[in-house]
């Protein structure tokens, strides 16, 4: 193919399956991870990100005294945000979306606790996550397509980081409400907000512990450089060696590659995407985590190994822990946690995890992907209250959980993967139905 990539192999496709796909592909649908132009962009492996900003940033950050640092952190974070806006997804305007981070920085200095000022803070930043993120979704859903739609907006785009730092908005302005957490200093919580090796992937940071750790960082240098490089590097090989190989049999997730295959290559495709997308996710983590740690700034893990759990709440407490997390605690426990009748404690778990599925994608797959996974941790509610589970499971028990898990997460990622009629598709071409 001159001028252009090779043709991807196609991994279980009867040769009669055409060159050309129509379909969904497969793509990350979070404000985090980019989506620009109908494909996954990275920033984490490009040049720019470590010599331009990442080295010295770190450095910059290293030698500048205790009063200078928070705002080393904002002048490369605003620069981070300007630069990768300009050159990676949103241009001007995305770039010009700095002046929310601004907005906020400057709002956020009248928080109080109690205060409706807190209230009106968590709004303001839903709206902006809903005008960049949901706006042609929700219309779509009233008015229909967007030759039907006048309201359709032609020229979206997500802001860099969008679905991170909205969450670390609406944290603040709810802990400032509470009065559990402290006003800190303007400089301080621009740099909270603007921290660029977590603005794009993650995790979502809390003020209190982030504060702290920016007044103290740890003066160690050599030893966290050394694991500061060693796990960013780690990160770099699990998106290059394991991730992006299995592009390869991800890629025929879409309507055409499905109605072509061989039935037993779809099973095969499907767990090459839940491999694909621990792996990515997980290497995005490892790399925001060991760019932290040159800073001297230890910030929260996010994965521990979900994939070997043996039952499904064990399998959320280990995936994307920050964001179970703040769901935790600012939907589920709002929302009357397990304090009350269980009914209406399976009711909060469905619209927890729904949020989840929404937070990951515009779209009403993303949508069912969330429903299926509480009706997932409903269920395990339900068999705990029938057959409460021993301090030591056996050993054919415990390779059951782990089994059903498994299986139960991998199929819950063709809504992730695929919108809704080709993940239907999918799983009666897979059923034989």
């Amino acid at each position: 193919m001159p001028g252009g990539l090779p043709p991807q192999p196609k991994y279980g496709l009867r040769p009669s399956a055409g060159e050309h796909r129509t379909g969904y592909t497969p793509q990350h649908g979070r404000g985090g991870l980019l989506t620009h132009h109908g494909r996954l962009t990275m920033i984490f492996n490009t040049f720019s990100y470590f010599l331009l900003f990442l080295v010295p940033a770190a450095i910059g950050f290293r030698i500048a005294g205790a009063r200078w640092q928070p705002w080393v952190c904002f002048f490369f974070g605003a620069a981070f945000f300007v630069f990768f806006s300009l050159t990676q997804i949103g241009g001007a305007a995305g770039a010009f979306c700095l002046i929310i981070f601004l907005w906020e920085s400057a709002f956020s200095r009248l928080y109080k606790p109690g205060s409706w000022l807190c209230l009106a803070g968590i709004a303001q930043a839903l709206v902006f996550l809903i005008i960049f993120k949901y706006w042609n979704f929700l219309t779509g859903l009233v008015l229909g397509p967007p030759p039907q739609n006048p309201w359709y907006w032609a020229g979206a785009f997500l802001p860099l980081g969008i679905s991170f730092f909205t969450f670390e908005f609406i944290h603040y302005a709810v802990d400032r409400y509470r009065g559990t957490a402290e006003r800190g200093k303007l400089a301080d919580y621009l740099a909270f907000i603007l921290f660029f090796p977590t603005m794009v992937a993650g995790p979502i940071k809390r003020y209190p512990d982030f504060a702290a750790k920016l007044t103290q960082p740890s003066l160690e240098w050599a030893q966290d450089w050394e694991l500061g490089i060693t796990r960013i590097l780690v990160g770099l090989a699990k998106k290059f060696a394991i991730a992006d190989l299995l592009s390869a049999f991800t890629v025929h997730l879409n309507m055409a590659d499905i109605g072509q295959a061989e039935r037993w290559a779809l099973p095969l495709w499907l767990l090459a995407y839940g491999v694909k997308i621990y792996v990515d996710f997980s290497a995005y983590s490892d790399i925001a985590i060991g760019s932290a740690r040159l800073f001297g700034i230890k910030v929260p893990e996010n994965f521990s190994w979900p994939y070997t759990r043996t039952n499904i709440a064990e399998f959320w407490a280990h995936w994307h822990i920050s964001l179970t997390q703040w769901l935790t605690d600012y939907v589920f426990i709002p929302l009357g946690g397990s304090r009350r009748a269980p009914r209406r404690v399976y009711l909060n778990v469905l619209t927890t995890l729904a949020v989840s599925g929404l937070w990951h994608g515009a779209g009403l797959n993303f949508l069912v992907w969330g429903l299926w996974h509480g009706v997932l941790l409903a269920g395990h509610r339900i068999w705990k209250s029938w057959c409460p589970p021993s301090a030591q499971p056996s050993l054919w028990g415990a390779a059951a959980g782990w089994a059903l898990t498994f299986v139960s997460v991998n199929l819950g990622w063709a809504f992730f993967c695929m919108d809704l009629p080709t993940a239907l598709f999918f799983f009666r071409r897979i059923s034989g139905v």
